[in-house]
């Protein structure tokens, strides 16, 4: 449940770039980043995560960005810079092998399990289908903002479609995982 608070910020932007100026959007967006880092590290003795720290600085550049622009820019625009920096965030993450749902997931588990190699696997695979599923959001974004002949349901219907599958597979994938591990248990047994 942690790792999907973790996009409150971008469900915030979501609701208010309807209601309100872009650059508002942004702002708050960034705010409520911020405040998730602080409830997070005084509240709770979390860690700061890489997802946090980024979500922080992209809503935050994208609101100045927004800001100097006079907050004449475009809502699809502005959705693709967001959902590409996301990906971007996730894509770094696992680059520098600490994907994004490990220091969730490290939270979670014994000190023993987290130093596993195949804890680390696992998380490079639950955090590149959400890069994968964030990638296709860039583009879906890019061809509604750029491309007014494609029809914007189609566009709707592959980012809500990629998003559905990267919430399921984050379901899916551990319980598999699980029972894969607790059926080579009863074959050592």
């Amino acid at each position: 449940m942690q790792i999907l608070l973790a996009f409150a910020p971008f469900i915030a932007f979501a609701v208010l770039s309807r209601n309100v100026p872009v650059t508002l959007a942004l702002a708050a967006a960034a705010a409520v980043a911020i405040v998730q880092m602080f409830n997070d590290v005084v509240r709770h003795k979390r860690s700061i995560k890489i997802l946090e720290v980024g979500t922080t600085l992209l809503f935050g550049g994208l609101a100045l960005v927004a800001w100097a622009r006079g907050g004449d820019w475009g809502i699809a625009e502005v959705r693709f810079w967001v959902d590409g920096g996301l990906f971007l965030i996730v894509a770094f993450s696992m680059l520098i092998r600490q994907p994004f749902t490990l220091q969730y997931a490290r939270e979670r588990v014994s000190p023993e399990i987290a130093a596993k190699p195949q804890f680390l696997r696992f998380n490079q695979i639950l955090s590149g289908v959400w890069a994968l599923a964030f990638l296709v959001l860039t583009v879906a974004d890019h061809v509604m903002a750029h491309m007014p002949q494609v029809p914007l349901w189609i566009g709707i219907a592959v980012s809500v479609g990629a998003l559905l599958f990267a919430f399921w597979f984050t379901g899916w994938y551990p319980e598999r995982q699980r029972r894969l591990a607790a059926a080579a248990q009863g074959a050592k047994a």
